[in-house]
C-alpha cells in the first residue's frame, strides 16, 4: 500500500514539472552537386508584389556590439589582408579576392556584398510567403559562408537578379564552385527552382563530378 502511494505521489509531482523541449537540430549535409540539384523543389516563379525593401538590410550584423553592419562584417570576414577599422566601422586598406572575376581588390568601396541567391530570386522562389523577420534573416545571413560574398561591384551588377540559367561568373574555372554555392543556398533556405534554372544547374553539374555541396538548414 505504501509503495503504491509513494509511486502515485512521484508520478503526480512529475506531471506538474515543466517539460524541457530540446531545440531542433539542424545537421549539415554534404552531397555531390548533381545529387544536390535533385533535392531542389521545382516550381514556377512569380515576382508579383516584390520590393527590395521587403528584405531589410544591412542590419547590425552578427555582432551588434561591434558597431559594424552586416556589409562591414562580411568584408572583415573575407579580407585576405584585414583592413584598419576606424570610427563608425570605417574600413581603410585591406585586400580581397573577388572570385567571380578572379581579381584582387584593395578598397572596400570597390566591393559589393552579393546575395548568392539575389533577393528578387528568393522572393520568386518562396520568400514571398515568409515573415518580414525571416526575410531579414535571409538578407543578412552570416550563418553560411556562401550566403553573402564580397565581389567586385562590376561582377555583382552584371549578375543582378539573374539565376544560373541567365548568368554565370565570367571566370569559367569557378562555375562548379559557384553553382554549388547557389544550390547550397537554396537548399539551406528551402527555396524552389524553376525548370530552366534546374536544366542549367544539371548541365553545369554534369561537368563537375568532384564538386560537393555542403549546407545546413537555416534556423
Amino acid at each position: 500500500m505504501l509503495t503504491s502511494v509513494l509511486r502515485g505521489l512521484a508520478v503526480s509531482s512529475l506531471a506538474v514539472l515543466p517539460l524541457t523541449v530540446p531545440a531542433p537540430v539542424h545537421a549539415a549535409e554534404t552531397l555531390p552537386l548533381a545529387e544536390a540539384v535533385t533535392r531542389l523543389p521545382v516550381d514556377t516563379e512569380s515576382r508579383d508584389g516584390y520590393s527590395r525593401d521587403a528584405f531589410r538590410h544591412w542590419n547590425t550584423g552578427a555582432n551588434p556590439s561591434d558597431g559594424c553592419n552586416t556589409r562591414a562584417e562580411v568584408l572583415l570576414a573575407e579580407a585576405v589582408e584585414p583592413p584598419v577599422v576606424g570610427p563608425g566601422c570605417r574600413l581603410s586598406g585591406g585586400r580581397w579576392w573577388s572570385y567571380y572575376d578572379q581579381v584582387w581588390v584593395t578598397s572596400a568601396s570597390g566591393l559589393d556584398i552579393d546575395h548568392m541567391g539575389p533577393l528578387a530570386e528568393a522572393w520568386d522562389s518562396g520568400a514571398s510567403t515568409w515573415s518580414a523577420q525571416r526575410r531579414e534573416a535571409y538578407a543578412n545571413d552570416q550563418g553560411a559562408p556562401a550566403s553573402l560574398v564580397a565581389v567586385t561591384a562590376r561582377s555583382n551588377r552584371s549578375k543582378a537578379d539573374q539565376d544560373p540559367a541567365q548568368w554565370l561568373p565570367p571566370a569559367a574555372e569557378v562555375h562548379c564552385w559557384y553553382v554549388a554555392e547557389w544550390v547550397g543556398t537554396k537548399l539551406r533556405w528551402s527555396l524552389s527552382a524553376d525548370e530552366a534554372e534546374v536544366m542549367a544547374l544539371r548541365e553545369v553539374a554534369a561537368g563537375c563530378p568532384e564538386q560537393r555541396v555542403t549546407y545546413e538548414p537555416a534556423p
